[in-house]
């Protein structure tokens, strides 16, 4: 049976963010060549444009990828802990640890912001922050937070995290950045609690 056009289109958007994340990781954002890219998959140019208008789009739908994939990975961490807050507090470790793999670090911390401007404008640090919010919300309600605004206490939570993810990304020696970025985090989001815990 034929595939149609849309099933033809998806298999080649799929194959291009797929070569893109492997030319990203390994050569950078500026260094990756676009002739190369297509050429490794069997695809032209114009595939390319077709699907992501230029090299930037492309960049823009594997920051996706791979920043949909942290908050997943963080989630699943949080959830394991049985709790809301100590879910909160494991879920932004987690996101900060992520620092760490080489290709969260040169895709989403480093080239990212640097070719798509401002991470908290993202649509996944968006969705990211839904959950966060609805997390807050939560804990709000049972007593746990202090009665603040939900969405400036997700924001800020969401920030501090991905904020230590990036100071942890450019620095000179990431293993000894996380531990004290992880610690500050827990500091920070305690102040928010009624009373310790």
């Amino acid at each position: 049976m034929a595939k149609t056009r849309s099933e033809t289109m998806q298999e080649n958007r799929v194959k291009l963010i797929a070569a893109a994340r492997k030319a990203f990781a390994q050569k950078g954002y500026s260094a990756a060549s676009m002739d190369e890219l297509t050429a490794d998959v069997g695809l032209t140019r114009g595939a390319l444009y077709h699907n992501f208008g230029d090299k930037r789009g492309l960049l823009a739908a594997v920051v996706d990828q791979l920043d949909t994939e942290m908050a997943a990975r963080a989630k699943e961490i949080g959830d394991r802990e049985g709790n809301d807050w100590q879910g909160l507090l494991a879920e932004g470790a987690a996101y900060i640890e992520m620092a760490l793999n080489p290709e969260v670090q040169r895709i989403v911390l480093l080239d990212g912001p640097s070719v798509l401007g401002d991470p908290s404008q993202w649509p996944s640090q968006n969705s990211c922050l839904q959950v966060t919010k609805n997390t807050v919300e939560r804990l709000i309600a049972q007593g746990i937070l202090k009665p603040l605004d939900p969405e400036a206490t997700a924001r800020l939570l969401s920030g501090a995290a991905l904020n230590a993810a990036l100071w942890i990304a450019a620095s000179e020696n990431p293993q000894s950045v996380l531990p004290k970025a992880v610690e500050a985090f827990h500091a920070l989001a305690g102040g928010l609690l009624v009373q310790r815990l």
